[in-house]
C-alpha cells in the first residue's frame, strides 16, 4: 500500500457492519464529544469541590473575612430553609381574649449546682398562660400551671459553675436558652432535654472564655446574642477590657459571627448621660421587625464608678429605642423605680404589634432573690402591674412558648 493510500484510511473513518448495515464512525465527532465530557465532569468536580469549601469556611471560621464568601449560602438560609413557627403552641381565642402559652427561665447562680447528683448543674422552667385583649381593663392576665417547675439538667460546666440560663427564644421553630457562665446555646425539647446547640465564646470569639449571654433576639433570620454592654471591670470598677461589649450573630445552622457594638452601647448610655466610668448593664433587649427599631430595658446603670456592693440599688425604669442604624434615639420611662428591681427579659406580645410588652424583673439584694412580671405598652402605660412570682427562685428569660 502506497503512502497515499495510508493517508486515504488514516482519514476515513472505520467502517463495522451489522447484520446487512454497514456503519462509519467519524472519529472527529467522538474525539468532541470526549472533550466535551471530560470539561462536563472537571465542572461538576470543581462545584461539588467550591461547595464544600464555603460550607467548611462557613462553620469552620468563624469571623469577619468570611461574609461575603457565605453570602449566598445566607440567602438560601434565610429565604428557604429558616422555621418561622412563633409562638410554638398556637394562640387559643378566648371570651377573655387571646391566650398565649408562656415560659420562663431560672438562672440561680451558683445555687445552679445540683445538691443531689453529681457533677449536675440545673435550671427550673416554668409555663403558664397570658391572656392579651387590648379591648379589656386590665388588658393583661397571668395564671401559672399547678406543681414544681420542670428541672432541666446538664453536665457542662466551666470552673465549677453551669446552667445558669439568662435568657429564653424560640427561634427556627425551636425553643433555645443561654448559659451566662459557659456560652453554651442550648435547645429545650419538648421532653424537657437540654441539648447544646452553639458555644459562644467571650469577645471576639478568639478567646478560652464562655460569653456571658444576657439577651437574645432574632433580626433577619439571625439570631443576636448579647452580653451586660458594658467594660468588664474588677470589683471595684477597674477597666479589664470590652469584651462583654461584642453580640454574637447566629445563622439558623449555627454559624457565628462576631459583632463589636462598643460603641452602640456607648450611644446608648450617652442618651442618658452616661460616660464611662459610669454604666450601664444589659440583660434585655429585642428588635422590632415592625418598627424596624432596637429596644432595650437595661436593667441597672449609674453614673459613678462601679462597685459590685452599690450595684444591687442601682436598677432603673428607662427604655432606649434605637433606630436600625443606632442614629435616632428615644428615652422612656415604665412606672416607678424600685431601686433592687431591674429588667432581666422581655418580649412583645403577639398580636399587638409590637405596642405591647411582658416583662421579668430580678432582684438581687443581700443575698435575697425573687422574681417579678409586669406588661406595658411601648409608650409606658401599665397594663399589668408588677407582680411578684418567686420568692426563692430567680427567673431571667420569659418566651411565648
Amino acid at each position: 500500500m502506497s503512502s497515499r493510500d495510508w493517508r486515504k484510511a488514516l482519514r476515513s473513518p472505520p467502517a463495522y457492519r451489522v447484520g446487512n448495515r454497514t456503519f462509519k464512525l467519524q472519529t472527529h465527532y467522538i474525539t468532541m464529544i470526549a472533550v466535551v465530557g471530560v470539561i462536563v465532569i472537571i465542572l461538576l468536580y470543581a462545584s461539588v469541590s467550591t461547595r464544600s469549601a464555603e460550607t467548611l469556611v462557613s462553620y469552620g471560621l468563624n469571623n469577619e473575612v468570611n461574609r461575603d464568601a457565605h453570602k449566598k449560602y445566607s440567602s438560601c438560609v434565610n429565604n428557604v430553609m429558616y422555621n418561622t413557627t412563633y409562638p410554638l403552641t398556637a394562640p387559643v381565642p378566648t371570651l377573655h381574649g387571646i391566650k398565649y402559652r408562656i415560659g420562663i427561665i431560672s438562672d440561680m447562680d451558683k445555687l445552679s449546682k445540683s445538691p443531689d447528683e453529681p457533677h449536675t448543674w440545673i435550671s427550673h422552667y416554668r409555663k403558664g398562660y397570658l391572656t392579651w385583649n387590648r379591648s379589656m381593663t386590665p388588658a393583661v392576665s397571668i395564671f401559672w400551671d399547678e406543681g414544681p417547675p420542670k428541672l432541666l439538667k446538664t453536665k457542662y460546666s466551666e470552673k465549677g459553675r453551669g446552667m445558669e440560663l439568662s435568657e429564653l427564644i424560640v427561634f427556627n421553630g425551636k425553643l433555645l436558652s443561654f448559659d451566662d457562665r459557659t456560652g453554651i446555646v442550648y435547645e429545650i425539647d419538648e421532653s424537657g432535654r437540654s441539648i447544646p446547640w452553639v458555644i459562644l465564646m467571650d469577645g471576639n470569639g478568639h478567646t478560652d472564655k464562655g460569653f456571658k449571654c444576657e439577651w437574645a433576639t432574632m433580626k433577619d433570620g439571625w439570631l443576636y446574642v448579647g452580653s451586660m454592654g458594658k467594660e468588664w471591670t474588677t470589683a471595684t470598677g477597674q477597666f479589664v477590657n470590652t469584651h462583654p461589649m461584642w453580640v454574637k450573630r447566629i445563622s439558623p445552622l449555627g454559624l457565628v459571627e462576631h459583632e463589636d457594638w462598643h460603641n452602640r452601647y456607648v450611644q446608648i448610655r450617652a442618651m442618658v448621660d452616661i460616660q464611662f466610668p459610669g454604666y450601664m448593664l444589659h440583660e434585655s433587649a429585642v428588635w422590632s421587625p415592625v418598627h424596624k427599631k432596637w429596644f432595650f430595658l437595661p436593667r441597672r446603670m449609674s453614673k459613678e464608678t462601679y462597685d459590685e456592693n452599690t450595684d444591687e440599688r442601682m436598677a432603673t425604669n428607662i427604655m432606649i429605642v434605637a433606630d436600625e442604624n443606632f442614629t435616632n434615639f428615644e428615652v422612656k420611662h415604665i412606672g416607678q423605680v424600685i431601686p433592687t428591681h431591674g429588667f432581666s427579659s422581655f418580649k412583645f406580645i403577639p398580636g399587638s404589634h409590637d405596642q405591647a410588652i411582658v416583662a421579668l424583673k430580678s432582684e438581687e439584694y443581700q443575698g435575697k432573690i425573687a422574681t417579678y412580671i409586669m406588661a406595658f405598652t411601648i409608650q409606658g402605660d401599665i397594663l399589668y402591674p408588677e407582680t411578684k412570682i418567686s420568692d426563692s427562685m430567680k427567673f431571667e428569660g420569659i418566651e411565648f412558648v
